[in-house]
């Protein structure tokens, strides 16, 4: 069987940039063994925004820049990159709190096989959430976990409600 790693959003903007918190930059060392150690297929996906972020839905809800596209907020935490780089990977832009376009790398990637999911990354209650279920209902046979210990979420409450949603949707939590 086939294993896939998802590294969601490991971006500086997230850890220690413009919105990032001290769960997040704690959880970096974890991320990077998390890699490092990884038999399989590594898919890496990066929140992407533009110049214009303010005046998008996104941004108008959440009114902080961030992940801008070319900007050092948008590049991985320096400790994930240095991993990443080492492995081959698939780089996934998405523009939304899900990718629509990791389904389709995945089904790719799989050739066939039978393959498991395994998540960590940030922030667990927007961004991991969203790709975890649109995971689980690409593949709904195929065993989907999310690594507790290698996420954070926007608050310490808001990690642990989704990290319970998930479990609600049959993504095992370890």
């Amino acid at each position: 069987m086939k294993q896939f790693l998802v590294v969601v959003d490991m971006q500086r903007d997230f850890v220690d940039g413009a919105l990032g918190t001290k769960e997040a930059e704690a959880i970096v060392p974890a991320v990077v063994e998390k890699i490092r150690s990884f038999d399989g297929d590594l898919f890496v996906t990066y929140d992407t925004h533009f110049e214009d972020y303010l005046e998008t839905p996104e941004g108008k809800k959440l009114p902080v820049p961030h992940c801008i596209y070319g900007t050092e907020g948008w590049e991985l935490d320096e400790r994930v990159g240095e991993v990443v780089e080492e492995m081959p990977h698939f780089k996934v832009q998405k523009y939304t709190f899900g990718s629509t376009t990791l389904p389709h790398l995945m089904t790719e990637a799989a050739d066939g096989e039978e393959f498991s999911i395994e998540l960590i990354g940030l922030c667990t209650d927007i961004c991991v959430v969203s790709n975890a279920l649109i995971l689980k209902a690409h593949f709904p046979e195929a065993p989907i976990s999310v690594d507790a210990s290698c996420c954070a979420g926007v608050t310490p409450a808001l990690h642990e409600a989704a990290l319970q949603t998930m479990r609600s949707c049959q993504i095992d939590v370890i």
